[in-house]
């Protein structure tokens, strides 16, 4: 069972920047074999979908997130990355990988991003 740990989270202003981690546990190179997400939720909300590392390269992003934030991964440590710019009070999340489309693995604790306004 891969298990996934995630970090990097913490409180920032409106207009900054934080990057998350992910780590993977098991096979080398997880994450060419499954396609990485990231996803979030918001106090009240449903988890959603955030960001998505298709094979081949392809990314899909959450129409809110768009242009402001990143997916990329390092094959070599079994770790995805999000990159999230001008951070919004919106953006206030705990915020998960697994995954994508479905998320097919135990959900980790996830990392807290708090965006004050």
């Amino acid at each position: 069972q891969v298990q996934v740990v995630e970090s990097g989270g913490g409180l920032v202003q409106a207009g900054g920047s934080l990057r998350l981690s992910c780590a993977a546990s098991g096979t080398r190179s997880i994450f060419s074999m499954y396609d990485p997400g990231w996803y979030r939720q918001a106090p009240g909300k449903q988890r959603e979908s955030v960001a998505v590392l298709l094979t081949g390269g392809r990314t899909d992003y959450a129409d809110s997130v768009k242009g402001r934030f990143t997916i990329s991964t390092d094959n070599a440590k079994n770790t995805v990355y999000l990159q999230m710019n001008n951070l919004k009070p919106e953006d206030t999340a705990v915020y998960y990988c697994n995954t994508a489309p479905r998320a097919g693995w135990k959900w980790g604790q996830g990392t807290q991003v708090t965006v004050s306004s």
